[in-house]
């Protein structure tokens, strides 16, 4: 069954159906019917009259030219020449294996992802180059648990371990920043204790997330012990712990700390403020309701050169629009212009007609032509960011449209995109579609995280339907997932009103 959305019943419910997309790109038009010829540092990759050579087409070429078009977004034109390969009696080597799955599994193609790993397991020409096979294996976990699907990341750990295929450094990252960022700690705890056991360093990556996962379970001193115990270990403090310690200042409301933080790090040599920073210091500010101090720290961004995250102009400009300030939302985007970020600025400009107009601008998949039209190429990121955009005005209608041409592009919907959908459903105070949305998270191969149960909370505690937020809080915990700061605050509030009725 293809990509699809489905809007049922008396109440709009929402039922979304997921399945992988097809693998029909493996049967696309041969070499021979392309009319562009493909070029690498300025030499071509394929003979002059290709009409009358394309059988003497060097396969290396092909995996060259495949590699390419995986660099420059044209992932269909390199499916299709995976296909000619194919025809020929050849498959890609393993550095176009990988280069393919990567590029797949980044844009929520995980089925054609999974589909080319095991094909590259059984037929690639690795051999006894173990490395180049953990690289594979890391590529295709990165893309099962961002999208959410653990069950089937549990399933590549086990073909690891029958293939006897040590986690190295890199994966043991991968699946913590998953078990930290899904609620997982007794998961998080027992990777660091098998990171111990086989003598892995503990590197600034991880005792970030031991930050973080302090900060959000209201344990400030234990974050705080935590960077002292790095100091005295005589650990660099790089981009990574500095990046936890802003976060864990910001969402305490400790703004001028976070910002004491960053001068800090514009002085330092070796941990100067990357994207990360800057999203940090701006959405706290935003949280506590700075707008102004959001607005600079959003400018002194673009002078470093850095691109303004979509996810962050649409939390700054949305406050911005709560407020009424649409002289100031037209201004930054202005600015964007004329600093020349052409390759992000029609995001921009589309997320200006939604937050701007307040979900005036009703056309989504022309919103989406109007993004491709600029050489904006689609990808999972950028619709979330869009439906990001109406979920926060309860604007559901328009978000399952984002939904729907997410699909119709053949972008498989993520764990992110469905807890938008939840988001946005609960804001128009419909929770029934929003639990909808729950059910079919867990019925179609995804795992809840902590994101998905508070925002299912929140929106009975908006319907006033606070007798359910006990159960969806037990059902968190059942699941292995742990509840962090906001959701018990969350069930606090739901038990308080709870008590006042009785």
């Amino acid at each position: 069954m293809s990509l699809g959305t489905k809007v049922h019943g008396f109440c709009g419910a929402i039922i979304p159906r997921v399945s992988g997309s097809s693998f029909s790109t493996r049967n696309s038009s041969t070499l021979t019917s392309r009319c562009s010829k493909p070029f690498v540092n300025g030499c071509s990759l394929l003979p002059s009259s290709r009409h009358t050579t394309t059988e003497e087409v060097p396969f290396s070429l092909y995996n060259r030219w495949i590699r390419h078009c995986c660099r420059t977004g044209r992932i269909d034109e390199a499916m299709s020449l995976v296909a000619e390969m194919d025809s020929l009696g050849s498959r890609p080597d393993s550095l176009t294996y990988v280069c393919l799955i990567e590029t797949l599994a980044g844009l929520g193609r995980t089925l054609e992802a999974d589909a080319l790993f095991q094909e590259a397991v059984r037929f690639g020409p690795h051999g006894s180059n173990t490395r180049l096979k953990v690289r594979l294996y890391n590529v295709l976990l990165k893309g099962c648990l961002r999208k959410g699907q653990l069950e089937l990341a549990v399933r590549v750990l086990g073909n690891m371990e029958e293939e006897n295929i040590g986690k190295n450094q890199e994966t043991y990252e991968i699946l913590l920043d998953y078990y930290v960022s899904s609620g997982r700690l007794e998961d998080y705890w027992r990777v660091v204790n098998e990171m111990k056991k086989k003598k892995f360093q503990l590197s600034s990556f991880v005792y970030g997330k031991i930050i973080g996962i302090y900060r959000d379970n209201g344990m400030w001193k234990k974050a705080l012990e935590i960077v002292e115990e790095v100091r005295e270990m005589g650990l660099a403090m790089d981009v990574h712990i500095y990046n936890s310690i802003i976060d864990a200042f910001g969402k305490y409301g400790e703004l001028d700390e976070a910002l004491q933080v960053l001068d800090k790090m514009q002085a330092s040599s070796d941990a100067k403020p990357n994207i990360g920073t800057w999203n940090s210091l701006i959405r706290w500010h935003c949280h506590h309701g700075a707008l102004e101090m959001a607005i600079e720290l959003f400018t002194m961004m673009q002078d470093q050169g850095l691109y303004p995250d979509p996810k962050i102009f649409v939390n700054l400009i949305t406050r911005l629009g709560e407020k009424g300030k649409w002289d100031l939302i037209q201004k930054i985007y202005e600015a964007i212009k004329c600093r020349g970020h052409k390759d992000t600025g029609a995001i921009y400009a589309a997320l200006v007609d939604v937050i701007g107009q307040y979900g005036r601008f009703h056309d989504v998949k022309g919103l989406v032509d109007k993004l491709k039209s600029e050489g904006l190429a689609p990808s999972a990121g950028l619709f979330c960011a869009l439906a990001n955009a109406y979920a926060q005005q309860g604007l559901c209608e328009q978000t399952v449209k984002v939904l729907e041409t997410m699909e119709n592009e053949g972008i498989e919907p993520n764990l992110i995109m469905l807890n938008v959908l939840i988001n946005a459903f609960g804001t128009a105070g419909r929770h029934m579609e929003a639990l909808s949305i729950y059910h079919h998270i867990k019925e179609s191969g995804f795992t809840p995280d902590v994101v998905t149960y508070s925002t299912l909370m929140k929106a009975f505690i908006r319907a006033k339907k606070y007798e359910k937020v006990p159960e969806i809080f037990r059902e968190m915990e059942a699941s292995g997932c742990t509840a962090d700061r906001k959701a018990r605050q969350l069930l606090q509030s739901a038990l308080m009103i709870l008590d006042k009725r009785h």
